[in-house]
């Protein structure tokens, strides 16, 4: 999924790994989609937007809060890496098992250890929903 609102562009990550193959850059100036070219200035803003429902973000968020005991005045975002949040591998696993909880899913261990970001567990929520 791709958009273009005045000067940000946001590309979902596929979207961006195909464009860099086609181009052979990462600095771009112009994208078509749908057959359509798209041009843009050097000053626009290239964002990778997340593929996971914000509902779903915000209630990892909200776990991830509870499961860190983080102040309320520290921000955590779908970029917030656990890592930078203080997690240690234990924090991990725990916040994977409230995640397993309070989604009534089931995460396997390689998926679990791809985790680093609350977007990262985000998505990884929504598509295991999905293939319920």
């Amino acid at each position: 999924m791709a958009s273009l609102t005045g000067s940000a562009v946001s590309v979902s990550a596929p979207v961006m790994r195909r464009i860099k193959a086609t181009n052979g850059a990462s600095s771009l100036n112009s994208v078509s989609f749908f057959g359509q070219k798209r041009s843009f200035s050097s000053s626009a803003r290239l964002s990778i937007s997340c593929a996971a429902k914000q509902e779903t973000v915000d209630k990892v968020c909200e776990i991830v809060r509870k499961q860190l005991a983080i102040a309320g005045d520290t921000p955590v975002t779908g970029e917030s890496k656990f890592s930078e949040l203080g997690a240690d591998s234990l924090d991990t696993v725990e916040i994977v098992m409230g995640l397993e909880e309070s989604f009534d899913i089931s995460v396997d261990e390689s998926s679990a250890q791809e985790i680093a970001t609350v977007k990262d567990a985000a998505e990884m929520i929504d598509k295991l929903i999905a293939c319920k």
